[in-house]
């Protein structure tokens, strides 16, 4: 179930991404405090951090989106140059590879960690919870860019 919840998500994510360009990724629309791009790289950072420990533990994203893409984070402060749209979604499906490759045992596991949302007790929790943050930034994400297009036909 756990697995099922995250692939739907992350695929659905996957799919509308895969339909944008890299013009409109960064446009900061009316009404968001930050931009398409922005939300890709905090999915990304989000999970790398809770399930792998990013950037500790974890080599499998660069160190530098931490800086990009972490809460708090904003487009406008940005002095490097973020990933293109193609690695970002590379970065994206290659992450839930690797999610995916976890074994029951794993998602069965106590989380070693408090976390900052909700009462999440296992690794499957874990999952479950950030899935559900993945759906939000996806409708977030699809609303910033009916915004966009909006815009783009006035």
């Amino acid at each position: 179930m756990t697995r099922k919840q995250f692939n739907l998500t992350r695929t659905a994510l996957l799919t509308f991404a895969s339909e944008l360009d890299d013009n409109s990724i960064d446009v900061q629309a009316d009404y968001f405090d930050t931009t398409i791009r922005w939300h890709l790289g905090h999915a990304l950072v989000t999970m790398e951090k809770f399930l792998f420990r990013y950037p500790v533990k974890s080599e499998n994203i660069p160190a530098g989106y931490a800086e990009l893409f972490s809460s708090g984070t904003s487009p406008k402060d940005w002095t490097e140059e973020p990933p293109s749209l193609e690695t970002l979604l590379e970065a994206l499906e290659l992450q839930q590879q690797r999610i995916n490759e976890f074994n029951d045992l794993f998602w069965k596991s106590n989380v070693q960690f408090k976390v900052p949302f909700g009462s999440v007790e296992t690794q499957g929790d874990l999952l479950i919870m950030l899935s559900f943050r993945e759906a939000e930034l996806l409708g977030k994400i699809k609303g910033m860019y009916q915004v966009i297009s909006r815009d783009k036909n006035e």
